[in-house]
């Protein structure tokens, strides 16, 4: 809104569908949520009871301004029994969510007016999160016939003197795409043959179900230039904790670290320690959880099939499907909006993820099989998808 103790940048509205969405839930008393990706799986007990005795015993207070040394180790643990690749402690720093970790390394790296490209449909939040820090974000399209595949041409055809660093997310919210090997080596060779950062949005390494997660990191020639982020919230249903990380080169780090002094200080202690035990836990926590989420999207995925006027890919990798609804007729935002009132189920327009979104919802399988069961009967039902 336009008032004069409003800073001019946001007098023109920046809500977007994603922020928007939990208002709709008040609308009817029997909404089926499709539209966030917040699992409804509640955080394994003993994580939650570890990390309660925890602030029992004292982790109450602030922690290094890094971060909780011990989980920081435990960080640096499992990438190298997981992917074989050693970190320094100093190349780790905690931080309060993957959201917080991402504007941190965006301050730490853009000077006003440095270039950074997203590849669309994206992360909501990615070009106010680098118009937030001056950068520019600057659009790299990616289309369903090729998988939503980042194309090495229309990417090397992006770069100016200006570009700083590519985001990539994989696997990918909102589209579900995991990018190929072939994908990650052909933007890592971009990015050393321009000199780029890329800032790798690895939120759901877990949820690869066609191949095993490559970090870029690991790929020849790219640890010198990539900066991961990493978080607990989808890995191990701990959105609410607010924990996340940033590992990158030891100069970032400390840049990194000195901008957080100025901005939270430190990531909360309880919640370090949570993702502390998530981690030593894990072998134990994340197969049976992974396994109940590939359930549930190989079922949404057989019931869009046989709806009319929706198509999707075969799943590939995380908690989302990018549902195809062109054959409709209707915009993105119609079709939601046409799917709330009519049966009940809030989904996502595709447009909330950029332009190329349009003509898509996005729909989070983060119900229960049975709720996802009750949306889709309600879903076939509408006049919007019966046969023509």
């Amino acid at each position: 809104m336009k008032h004069r103790f409003i800073s001019k940048r946001y007098w023109n509205s920046i809500a977007t569908a994603m922020g928007e969405s939990s208002s709709h839930l008040a609308e009817y008393d029997d909404v089926i949520n499709f539209s966030l990706g917040d699992p409804d799986i509640t955080t394994d007990a003993r994580i939650i009871k570890a990390a309660f005795e925890d602030a029992m015993n004292g982790h109450t207070h602030y922690t290094d301004f890094f971060g909780d040394n011990e989980l920081r180790q435990e960080i640096c643990k499992y990438f190298d029994e997981e992917y074989s690749h050693k970190l320094k402690i100093e190349e780790c720093m905690i931080t309060t969510s993957g959201c917080h970790a991402m504007w941190l390394v965006l301050e730490a790296i853009l000077d006003d007016g440095d270039e950074v490209i997203i590849h669309e449909p994206y992360f909501t939040p990615y070009p106010q999160q680098i118009q937030l820090t001056r950068g520019v974000p600057v659009i790299l399209e990616t289309y369903e016939s090729e998988n939503f595949q980042v194309d090495p041409d229309r990417l090397r055809g992006l770069i100016t003197n200006r570009t700083k660093a590519i985001v990539i997310n994989t696997p990918n919210n909102p589209t579900g795409t995991c990018f190929s090997e072939a994908t990650m080596k052909a933007i890592a060779a971009i990015a050393k043959e321009y000199d780029l950062l890329v800032i790798a949005d690895d939120i759901y390494t877990k949820f690869s179900y066609e191949a095993p997660f490559i970090p870029m990191m690991t790929l020849e020639g790219m640890r010198e230039r990539t900066i991961t982020i990493g978080s607990f919230s989808k890995d191990y249903a701990m959105t609410g904790w607010r924990i996340g990380y940033v590992l990158a080169p030891d100069f970032i780090i400390q840049t990194i670290k000195d901008i957080n002094e100025n901005n939270v200080f430190t990531a909360p202690s309880v919640s370090q320690r949570a993702a502390l035990h998530a981690l030593r836990h894990r072998d134990a926590i994340q197969p049976p959880m992974i396994e109940e989420y590939k359930k549930r999207i190989n079922y949404a995925y057989d019931r869009i099939c046989g709806i009319p006027g929706m198509s999707v890919l075969p799943p590939r990798g995380s908690l989302y499907l990018f549902v195809n609804i062109k054959a409709t007729g209707l915009s993105s935002a119609e079709v939601a909006k046409r799917v709330l009132e009519e049966a009940h189920v809030l989904v996502l327009p595709g447009n909330a993820f950029g332009a190329c979104g349009e003509g898509y919802v996005r729909m989070a399988m983060t119900v229960s099989v049975e709720k996802m069961a009750e949306a889709f009967d309600r879903i076939e039902k509408m006049t919007l998808f019966q046969k023509k």
